[in-house]
């Protein structure tokens, strides 16, 4: 991306990346916006990663989804920032543009969970003209596989892309077809498809909102406990060297070198 649109908002610097803690109402959706989201796993995937942590890294807009994000920026910033999950994000979009007409398409995910969308859209969002595309199934997807979900997008001609394939997938397929994309804004969400379908349970809103949403994910997936208990540890073991090296007084250019460079800097 040649133009930064992150620099039109505040933002904290953490672990390197220029996180957004500003009001979804600020934003522009009348620019070319790639928003992705960042918590406490997907960093730690992000450093075994280079396509990934690229992808986090040009983001125009990278939300804090983690109450681990708040609270290490807390920590190494000493600032407040406000955590903002994909699910807020997806819901600030619909509410925003409830009083027009718009085209939302949908990347991702199984059959059912689309239709379910679907329908839920066509009930409480009238005015949201639906489509999409579930992909196949595979770790990577194959040149003809991407030509053609670009193509139903494109031919589809949306304002939104939202994308559910779960992290680092979707990330890097945004990242990788970009230039090919005529849409102007595409919303790596992962498991808001899910939650708005309801083929999963979002945490009770008193969890979410005292910062306990990873823990009522974890007790209701054994693959997201198992995640939560091995990145949980990692996770505060980098946010303890990151504070130690501003306490040693490690500048932040060469902090940035370190990470990119040896992508375990830890």
């Amino acid at each position: 991306m040649e133009t930064k649109i992150i620099q039109k908002y505040e933002t904290v610097n953490l672990f390197g990346f220029s996180v957004f803690c500003d009001s979804l109402d600020k934003i522009d959706f009348k620019t070319r916006t790639v928003i992705n989201t960042i918590n406490p796993h997907s960093y730690h995937v992000a450093l075994n990663d280079d396509t990934f942590y690229d992808a986090l890294a040009d983001s125009d807009i990278l939300l804090p989804d983690g109450i681990g994000i708040v609270l290490a920026n807390r920590i190494l910033n000493k600032s407040k920032i406000q955590k903002i999950a994909g699910f807020d994000l997806f819901m600030h979009i619909l509410e925003r543009n409830k009083s027009k007409p718009i085209k939302c398409f949908f990347l991702g995910s199984t059959s059912t969970t689309l239709r379910a969308i679907g329908k839920r859209l066509n009930k409480e969002y009238p005015n949201v003209q639906f489509a999409c595309f579930s992909p196949p199934f595979k770790d990577e997807f194959s040149k003809n596989d991407n030509e053609e979900m670009v193509s139903y997008i494109n031919s589809f001609d949306p304002d939104f892309l939202f994308v559910g394939m779960t992290a680092p997938k979707q990330e890097k397929w945004t990242s990788e077809n970009l230039k090919d994309l005529n849409v102007n804004v595409i919303c790596n969400i992962g498991a808001v498809f899910d939650f708005y379908a309801g083929t999963a349970k979002r945490a009770p809103s008193y969890l979410v909102n005292n910062g306990l949403e990873w823990l009522h994910r974890s007790m209701t997936s054994t693959r997201l406990l198992k995640r939560s208990l091995t990145t949980s540890p990692l996770f505060l073991h980098y946010v303890f060297v990151e504070y130690m090296r501003n306490l040693m007084g490690v500048n932040e250019e060469n902090t940035d070198v370190i990470s990119k460079s040896n992508r375990i800097p830890y």
